[in-house]
């Protein structure tokens, strides 16, 4: 087992690292910028460094700033968090070239799995449904059309590189191909400095289901079920869900398999996610792979009773996964809600400002993973992430209720400063949402019925 792991990332999840090393006797080393100096890891870790003013370019990216740091402080692990360098090969290779144990995949598997051209094809090798569309890059606006052609519109392009929701375009007509795929290409290019682009059948209004898996090194892989991700805004997610209310159990066990067999595949190893589309028949399609520990894990962890974090660094450090697939036990639903530092009513524009109160709610089953307290100041510099709020109870209807006296009793304010709270009740209290009936749209819809009634109104 390490002895000292140093946390290449900042906030909540720097902070939920730092707990699970001190748990497992791993002592930790907070990095910091300038605007995090005062961070609740910088207080909790048992060694920090500053290593760079508040730009991400010239701190918590900054990669010599980072490998200094665990140089420094004689640190023999890095664990990224997520975001940031995360799922960056250049850095897991530079960390092993250093001396240091990534805390993630090796970086030749990250770099495959990244690319998402050849995870689709990767993929498909190992038996995963896809969308009909390319496994390769489409070179030229030509091929593009041809492509469309054969598999019908809509279609969605993007970018090989992508990730957090950006480089993707919806084409619903041929006429409007070119400028979408031109437009694409140069987003990719200028976003993630990667041109490249595929196509794929765009699938209208359907869940965002992903599993949760997790690798070691011995050749064994376990999936801790799914989690259904579908309430999401520019697909940016907003509160996610475990179990699934739309899998069967066999449709759990088959699609959770497909996914441990596809990341053993390519030889992956720590935790990761497979993330697919469900239709409205219960047809699974393989979009992506995310290799790394995602914001949501927290409910995966509530109704499985593993801690995740806890497992990604056993397994970094050589030892077999603590459990079997038999082992794992989905009980009970789990509900997270992350409470951005954004104005729903100013089509979630983040805010910053100093919080003047930060009272998180109590009670049994509920869980609050935050870096935050009175006095914080939240950044313009960073995500707007404040908190993730996550509640358990023996079944959906309970634990939406639980969820709904939870978001009454968070108090945060600070001059400035709004939070999604007051839109999550919304949510958790209309009727579709809590019939289940929810796909990636739900949102753009819910917001459109909410600006026409507040017009009717004022009219």
């Amino acid at each position: 087992m390490f002895e000292k792991v140093l946390i290449a990332n900042r906030g909540e999840i720097a902070l939920r690292v730092a707990r699970a090393c001190r748990e497992l006797g791993i002592k930790s080393v907070a990095v910091y910028s300038s605007a995090d100096a005062e961070s609740a890891v910088v207080r909790f870790a048992d060694e920090s460094v500053h290593i760079g003013p508040p730009a991400s370019g010239r701190s918590y990216l900054h990669i010599p700033s980072v490998i200094g740091a665990a140089q420094k402080t004689g640190a023999d692990a890095i664990h990224p968090g997520y975001g940031f360098l995360s799922e960056d090969p250049y850095f897991a290779e530079i960390c092993a070239n250093e001396g240091f144990t990534f805390i993630g995949p090796k970086p030749e598997v990250m770099e495959k799995v990244g690319d998402k051209a050849t995870a689709r094809e990767l993929m498909q090798k190992a038996g995963l449904p896809l969308l009909p569309g390319t496994v390769d890059p489409v070179a030229t606006a030509d091929d593009a059309r041809t492509i469309a052609d054969e598999i019908g519109y809509p279609v969605i392009i993007k970018a090989v590189a992508g990730g957090g929701g950006r480089g993707m375009t919806v084409v619903w007509k041929p006429e409007e191909l070119a400028d979408a795929y031109r437009a694409t290409r140069s987003t990719a290019q200028v976003v993630f400095k990667d041109s490249a682009v595929y196509i794929e059948r765009y699938l209208q209004a359907p869940r965002h289901t992903e599993i949760q898996i997790v690798c070691d090194e011995h050749g064994s892989g376990v999936y801790f079920g799914e989690r259904d991700c579908s309430v999401q805004r520019r697909h940016q997610k907003l509160i996610e869900e475990a179990p699934s209310i739309h899998l069967t159990p066999e449709m759990r066990k088959e699609i959770g398999e497909k996914a441990v067999n596809g990341a053993l595949s390519v030889g992956y190893t720590g935790a990761g996610t497979m993330e697919f589309l469900l239709d409205q028949d219960g047809n699974f399609a393989f979009m992506e792979m995310n290799a790394r520990i995602q914001v949501e894990h927290p409910v995966s962890e509530m109704i499985t009773g593993v801690d995740l974090i806890q497992e990604q660094i056993r397994v970094a450090a050589g030892e077999p996964l603590s459990v079997a697939q038999d082992d794992v036990e989905f009980q009970g639903h789990a509900i997270e809600c992350r409470i951005n530092a954004e104005d729903p009513e100013r089509d979630f524009v983040p805010t910053a400002g100093r919080l003047e109160t930060y009272v998180a709610p109590g009670g049994p089953w509920t869980r609050v993973d935050s870096h935050c307290y009175p006095g914080w100041m939240v950044s313009p510099f960073y995500d707007s992430l404040i908190a993730k709020l996550i509640v358990w109870a023996p079944d959906r209807e309970r634990a939406i209720d639980r969820m709904r006296r939870a978001l009454a009793e968070f108090q945060i304010s600070g001059r400035g400063v709004k939070t999604t709270i007051p839109f999550h009740q919304e949510i958790l209290a209309d009727a579709q949402f809590r019939s289940g009936d929810v796909t990636t749209d739900f949102v753009e819809h819910f917001m459109a019925a909410r600006q026409s009634e507040t017009a009717a109104a004022a009219g």
